[in-house]
């Protein structure tokens, strides 16, 4: 993928030299970016990106992102067109995707190839370890430590909750920060390791998934690492539940594991504690819900 020193370079580059930005209209993208569905003079589409040019590592990161998710051939993900910045803005160009009509079972289509990329060998995304990824990158626009670890609950204990924590020591009371200790202590009590490791979305809530143009799931704005499936699974249930197809699909019809309920809250832990931190203390009562609950 080339890395272009302006939007008009890389335009030219991946549509033809006597190709331009015609129109911009801005669209949903998020807290992080602005974003935009763009029209070439052609009549072409496409879907751009933009930040601060300090925020160029961001669009680096989801491109590897999106590419790792490629790889396991589950789902389809936006093509990345040229990526950049021109020393003022960052810049990421993808493919415009029209979402087409939903096919019958949508969510539980949707539940069968999560679990398929779950299953899928990941074992190229992590090196000297069993659980975390090639690099570091970001959760929303939080910095998000990837650092290899052979053990699932380590791996969380260390690179997941333990810097959201650091980060947001300042809303927490003595008594709120031992209680926040004892349950690191108790992590090996509660979490499990997983049968084998997977790679993960790692952002899956509703809105980084949305119907392409064959009417399948397609998803959109990673997070990714190798992990515990379990995680991704919680996360589709932090702010609301997807239809309950997604889960008997994901599950083949099955109950949930047994403690996931309980897992589920730690895993989630970590996304709310991320939403302290990014967004003030609006999100300290539902920090304080969890680690009362253990």
């Amino acid at each position: 993928m080339n890395k272009y020193d302006s939007l008009d370079d890389a335009v030219s580059a991946v549509f033809g030299d006597d190709i331009r930005i015609i129109g911009k209209t801005a669209c949903a993208g998020g807290d992080i970016n602005r974003a935009y569905a763009v029209t070439l003079s052609d009549g072409r589409n496409a879907f751009l990106k933009e930040n601060s040019a300090d925020n160029l590592d961001f669009f680096e990161k989801e491109i590897t992102g999106l590419d790792a998710l490629r790889k396991t051939g589950a789902f389809s993900v936006p093509e990345v067109l040229a990526y950049g910045t021109d020393g003022v803005n960052s810049f990421l160009l993808m493919e415009q995707i029209l979402p087409g009509k939903r096919i019958q079972g949508y969510y539980s289509d949707f539940g069968r190839r999560l679990s398929i990329m779950h299953k899928a060998d990941c074992s190229e995304f992590v090196k000297d370890g069993k659980f975390g990824f090639l690099q570091d990158n970001y959760i929303g626009a939080g910095y998000q430590y990837n650092t290899p670890e052979e053990s699932w609950i380590e791996f969380f204990r260390e690179h997941r909750l333990l810097p959201q924590i650091k980060r947001a020591e300042r809303y927490f009371d003595p008594l709120m920060l031992r209680k926040i200790d004892h349950l690191l202590e108790r992590l090996d009590f509660i979490l499990i390791e997983p049968d084998k490791p997977a790679l993960l979305h790692g952002d899956l809530w509703s809105g980084n998934q949305m119907p392409g143009p064959d009417g399948r799931v397609w998803l959109i704005d990673p997070a990714v690492y190798v992990g515990h499936p379990e995680a991704d699974i919680a996360m589709t249930e932090l702010f609301d539940y997807l239809p309950e197809e997604f889960y008997d699909g994901y599950f083949g019809g099955a109950n949930r594991p047994y403690g996931y309920k309980d897992r589920k809250n730690l895993y989630n832990l970590y996304h709310w504690l991320n939403h302290l931190n990014l967004f003030g203390s609006g999100y300290l009562g539902f920090v304080v819900s969890v680690v009362n609950f253990f």
